[in-house]
């Protein structure tokens, strides 16, 4: 049986630096004062989708929500082994927080089409809240296994998934279709093919066409990547974006600690 698989994959600002520098008056991030990076828990999740297109066939589609400039990592995934992408952006997006940016999700993956399992990254750099994955299955009603570090057995609609916990791991058994989010102890993730490579830095979507000869050229090679907005998702406009997102953001502080004062302790005096 071959399978029907979504990645949700995204590019993040590297916040490894990250000062309140970069945070707007409405508490949003402004993405373009950091480098931007592909998530890395995402790329754990590609590779686990890909571990099941190599012993079982099937495709797999990314799907990534974020500015133009997102499709980057989109072509990334491409370069991977992923088979179809698609790139959610729509001035009526920004802003989100995780519960608004899991409607989203949703309602592209139904528009997508027909799915035996989703693979997302167990959390994002940029927000750590492990949120959007769970909140995705909820809304598409099926059920989910969290923290999943490998797929040990999968047949027909059957899956056991060996997860991580606190001081080891459990092995879950559950039915497709299934919602997983795959942690940083999973299969390392696999290099770009270079002749993927090769092939998808050409692609482009329609924000960066220049003419409507180019605009076929690139459709008739496969390398017009879908970009979907809000319309084309079906989403309501009062639940997506900075709209629809219940979290607000006050401040954000890079903290750090130092000692006020220390003492020495001479460990050879009894």
């Amino acid at each position: 049986m071959s399978y029907d698989m979504v990645c949700l994959i995204k590019q993040v600002p590297d916040t490894r630096n990250i000062t309140s520098d970069v945070l707007r008056e409405d508490g949003t991030v402004n993405r373009q004062a950091l480098p931007a990076v592909v998530n890395p828990d995402d790329l754990f999740a590609l590779e686990m989708a890909l571990g099941v297109k190599d012993k079982f066939g099937g495709k797999i589609t990314v799907i990534s929500m974020g500015p133009p400039m997102a499709v980057e990592v989109l072509k990334d995934a491409l370069s991977r082994g992923a088979d179809h992408a698609i790139l959610l952006t729509d001035k009526k997006f920004a802003g989100a927080d995780t519960l608004a940016t899991s409607h989203v999700l949703e309602s592209a993956i139904r528009k997508n089409g027909n799915f035996n399992l989703i693979f997302c990254g167990k959390q994002a750099i940029d927000g750590d809240t492990a949120q959007v994955g769970p909140q995705v299955a909820e809304k598409l009603n099926i059920p989910q296994a969290t923290l999943a570090e490998s797929i040990e057995y999968l047949h027909e609609d059957e899956v056991v998934i060996r997860r991580v916990i606190e001081g080891g791991y459990e092995r879950i058994r559950g039915k497709i279709p299934l919602l997983i989010t795959v942690t940083n102890t999973a299969e390392r993730p696999r290099p770009p093919s270079v002749k993927r490579l090769m092939f998808w830095k050409k692609a482009k979507t329609r924000y960066s066409v220049q003419s409507e000869e180019e605009r076929k050229m690139l459709l008739n090679r496969g390398l017009l990547i879908p970009v979907w907005g809000l319309e084309d998702v079906g989403c309501p406009a009062e639940i997506c974006g900075f709209v629809g997102s219940a979290t607000w953001i006050k401040r954000v502080e890079s903290v750090k600690l130092t000692p006020r004062e220390h003492k020495c302790f001479d460990t050879s005096e009894q």
